[in-house]
């Protein structure tokens, strides 16, 4: 088996058509980023409760929980905009067919490709001005948390061009609408 094949299941089917096999170990090794980070972040929360109620808090568990629900919010947005689990039009566009469909799923996803550029463009900016403000007590600078913003924004960039490209190479439609269609024309 191929290292690319153990990551096919979470790629559905229908949506092969909009994504290239070489960002499927990238989708996966996200998701496990976020899974992980989200342990993290409740096993810390139930360590501050913990520490705080036996009178013994450890403060630095606040600034472990804040980054591991940052990273785990942004890559979440990327994954989402990957699996086209984020906010679409997609009652409305589904039911398109045509050019009128491409146009729509190509709006679509013009307005999260313009989202990520956003993303990068203040992301990098809120950085740049973080490594003047610090986190208490470790006085780590609070650029390495405004980090996430332009990370996730390089990634839905990169997702939203994958999809565009392969929407207007192979059709937006799923493997079985497109079927569906094909086989009410003949």
């Amino acid at each position: 088996m191929s290292e690319l094949t153990k990551h096919e299941p979470i790629v559905l089917a229908r949506d092969r058509h909009l994504k290239w096999r070489c960002f499927d170990p990238l989708e996966f090794g996200l998701m496990m980023f976020c899974g992980a980070a989200l342990f993290g972040f409740v096993v810390t929360v139930f360590c501050d409760v913990l520490t705080r109620t036996i009178g013994r808090p450890w403060l630095w568990l606040q600034e472990v929980t804040s980054v591991l629900f940052i990273y785990c919010v942004f890559a979440g947005t990327a994954v989402a905009v990957r699996r086209s689990d984020h906010l679409l039009l997609t009652a409305i566009t589904e039911a398109m067919t045509g050019r009128v469909r491409l146009f729509f799923e190509t709006m679509n996803r013009l307005t999260i490709l313009g989202v990520g550029v956003c993303m990068v463009y203040f992301g990098v900016l809120n950085v740049q001005n973080g490594f003047g403000s610090f986190r208490m007590p470790s006085l780590t600078p609070i650029a390495y948390w405004y980090a996430a913003i332009p990370l996730s924004g390089v990634l839905i960039i990169l997702f939203a061009v994958e999809q565009i490209v392969n929407g207007w190479r192979n059709g937006f439609e799923h493997a079985g609408v497109a079927g569906a269609t094909e086989e009410g024309a003949a």
